[in-house]
């Protein structure tokens, strides 16, 4: 008799995962959404046990997510001084990228749920110094940070989930343009 599953692994032999095996075993294939622990161990061809070192729910598993996309969106360091207009496209673009690389991510994070605050906190401190930078006071450019992530997730979820709005396919370009001539705010 023959072991369809094909060759074992050597008893004791540690799991190779890393955090980046795992985002990319995630966006693989499918939606984030229906991404159950098991096929993703599956896709990292381990055990889900070893998978649960790693990542103990999909809580979790968001959080590791979301620390290697601002991770990556935040690399390179952002330029510095008062121009914050380049920071904040390369940002957005790089979220664009990034976030749309994972179906169902952006969705997910523009839902009401915890958010990975430290990861969160780094792509927020990130922009709210690229107001402060160019003289912006800090109660507008935290009213600026709201505005951009909220405006950007929602785009890139309207993006996954598509409704039929007419014809022509929605435009990030145009998108971003017209919301970086909005900020940053101002009182009314």
């Amino acid at each position: 008799m023959t072991d369809s599953a094909g060759p074992r692994r050597a008893p004791g032999r540690p799991a190779r995962i890393s955090r980046d095996r795992i985002v990319e075993a995630a966006s693989s294939g499918g939606n984030l959404d229906t991404l159950t622990m098991r096929e993703l161990a599956g896709r990292l061809d381990v055990s889900h046990g070893a998978l649960y070192r790693w990542v103990k729910n999909r809580d979790e598993l968001f959080d590791l997510i979301g620390e290697v996309l601002v991770d990556r969106i935040l690399s390179p360091e952002p330029e510095t001084g008062p121009d914050w207009r380049p920071r904040l496209t390369r940002i957005a673009w790089a979220m664009h990228e990034e976030f749309l690389a994972l179906p169902g991510y952006a969705t997910r994070l523009s839902r009401p749920h915890t958010h990975n605050a430290d990861a969160i906190g780094r792509l927020r401190h990130a922009v709210v110094t690229a107001f402060r930078e160019a003289g912006i006071s800090a109660g507008m450019a935290e009213q600026s940070w709201y505005i951009f992530i909220t405006s950007i997730v929602g785009w890139l979820a309207f993006q996954e989930n598509r409704l039929e709005l007419g014809p022509g396919a929605p435009r990030f370009d145009l998108f971003l343009d017209a919301l970086l001539r909005g900020l940053p705010a101002r009182e009314p």
